[in-house]
């Protein structure tokens, strides 16, 4: 019986060991996969990094694109492709490029190229009146007066809502808000980085949310009008056409980016040891109160006086023969609209305080904010000639029957599709940073092509899609152009942080910004809601 203890108290003891190394034994597997995939995730890092460092400037890539357009041209037109035009059936034939008529349609066509490409026009007006938005400090101290007036247990909720509000003028987010947030969160006694990280998520990743109309509605909108009117000449996109959707979608970034700082990244941060000082940060003065006050009477008459010219049966906006609202003068003009949006309250706010003191300073605000847009001028340019000679080879809406053809031999259309979509417009995002440029690509293939298949989507929603694939990976790619000035913030508080510190910090935004957004999609899809203004779901 004692032997039969004593053998009993040995297995226990043996099976003590066998489990402690059995223990040991996992947790150096579970060491060795995190330390392969932490190497694998920095050598994928550093690829991304040469790649995007390799790849031209913008205005470069546009115009290689528009001459290896006119190399396949050539290429097509001897090869004979062809296509049946889905609306009337008749024959697509390529045109060559290449050739004594291509030329002269090149030479005789390259200044209305540019003139006529919908973005210009549209860009260039709303920044007359965010110029004075911005010029006169409107913009900043409402980022300012957001965020400082928030208690503080809403405080990272403010932030993220502030990024959204700073899209309107993207360099106020990254240049004011980004490092006010690391202040703030560190004035309160919590680490600065969770700040900075909160407002980059709501400023980079939230960048498509929004809660007014911006400069990248107008962009992306003008580019999707162009791609589909190559299948439905005189189709118009407003740059209200997403607004539903993005406006629902403000709510969803900052519900989540609220959750990823307090639930994941502040505690994995810790407490701050770092020795950077408590800066003091500047209350709003009275001033800049009554500017503010003034301002928001400006934005309340200006969209009450616009909303008598639709709402009203009598509004002078609406289809003058049919009274409808969507296809009417006031959205066909919604640009100006947008424009005085920002002109009116920034130039009360201006007024107010002092930044406007005289018609030189107006338009010294305006001019400003012109010479800041000589970049996109110049990148326009090379875009709308890409975009053009495709329409004009007919090569993209060749592509387009072809490709929805394709797709609808494999069976692969539906939600798979727009999710794949997304997923392909993020990893794109990788590689290449503006968003204007990668739709300016895009547009002219999969707009066309996801009208063509069954069921056939409205550019409003492969717009949509692009636009929250194009968001969530914002965060983690050093091709980001302000991605250098988020590590210069950081190494305000730690000399050590660098990309590999903001990219690891900001992944788990990235990961669930493309879960509950895309989900988010998904389900506005399957209730079948408009995305906004003129932008449904599928073509009618």
């Amino acid at each position: 019986m004692g032997s039969h203890k004593h053998l009993h108290g040995k297995d226990s003891y043996n099976i003590k060991i066998h489990e402690t190394t059995k223990s040991t034994i996992m947790n150096e597997i579970l060491l060795k996969i995190k330390q392969f995939s932490s190497k694998a995730f920095s050598k994928f890092l550093d690829i991304v990094e040469l790649v995007g460092n390799k790849l031209p400037h913008p205005a470069t890539l546009f115009f290689l694109l528009a001459v290896l357009v006119m190399v396949m041209s050539a290429i097509a037109y001897f090869l004979g492709v062809q296509a049946n035009h889905p609306v009337d059936g008749s024959l697509i034939t390529v045109r060559n490029l290449i050739s004594a008529d291509g030329f002269r349609w090149i030479y005789t066509n390259i200044l209305n190229n540019f003139l006529q490409f919908p973005p210009l026009g549209f860009v260039l007006v709303v920044m007359i009146g965010i110029g004075v938005a911005e010029g006169s400090g409107l913009i900043t101290v409402l980022i300012r007066a957001l965020v400082l007036n928030s208690p503080p247990r809403l405080v990272t909720t403010a932030v993220l809502t502030a990024g959204i509000v700073s899209t309107l003028a993207i360099e106020a987010g990254y240049v004011v808000l980004i490092p006010l947030s690391a202040m703030i969160f560190h004035a309160l006694g919590r680490h600065p980085m969770a700040g900075l990280a909160a407002a980059f998520c709501g400023v980079s990743g939230g960048f498509s949310a929004t809660f007014f109309i911006s400069s990248t509605d107008t962009i992306l909108s003008g580019i999707s009008q162009s791609a589909a009117q190559m299948l439905i000449p005189g189709m118009l996109i407003s740059p209200a056409v997403n607004f539903y959707f993005m406006f629902i979608s403000s709510f969803v970034v900052i519900a989540v980016g609220v959750w990823v700082t307090e639930k994941i990244v502040e505690p994995r941060l810790g407490k701050y040891t770092g020795n950077a000082e408590r800066l003091p940060i500047e209350q709003l003065t009275p001033i800049e109160k009554k500017g503010l006050r003034w301002a928001g009477y400006g934005l309340l008459v200006t969209i009450a006086l616009l909303a008598l010219t639709i709402v009203p049966e009598w509004g002078i906006f609406r289809n003058p023969e049919t009274g409808d609202v969507l296809q009417s003068p006031f959205f066909g003009g919604i640009i100006i609209g947008i424009l005085l949006m920002f002109f009116v309250p920034g130039l009360l706010y201006g007024a107010i305080v002092g930044t406007i003191k005289n018609d030189k300073q107006l338009i010294k605000h305006m001019t400003q904010t012109m010479a800041g847009m000589a970049g996109y001028i110049v990148l326009v340019f090379f875009a709308a000639q890409f975009v053009y000679f495709f329409n004009y080879s007919n090569l993209g809406i060749i592509f387009a029957i072809k490709g929805a053809y394709g797709l609808q031999t494999i069976g692969f259309t539906g939600l798979g599709l727009i999710v794949a979509f997304v997923l392909l417009s993020g990893f794109t995002n990788l590689f290449m940073g503006s968003a204007s440029a990668k739709w300016a690509i895009m547009a002219p293939v999969f707009i066309p092509m996801f009208m063509l298949i069954d069921p056939a989507y409205h550019p409003a929603l492969t717009q949509a899609a692009f636009r929250v694939g194009d968001s969530v990976t914002n965060l983690i790619t050093p091709m980001m152009s302000y991605f250098a000035l988020i590590v210069t913030f950081a190494q305000r508080y730690d000399e050590k942080y660098g990309i590999g510190t903001i990219i690891s910090t900001m992944i788990p935004y990235s990961i669930m910004l493309l879960i509950f957004w895309t989900l988010l999609l998904i389900v506005w899809i399957w209730l079948g809601i408009p995305l906004g203004p003129g932008g449904p779901i599928f073509m009618q």
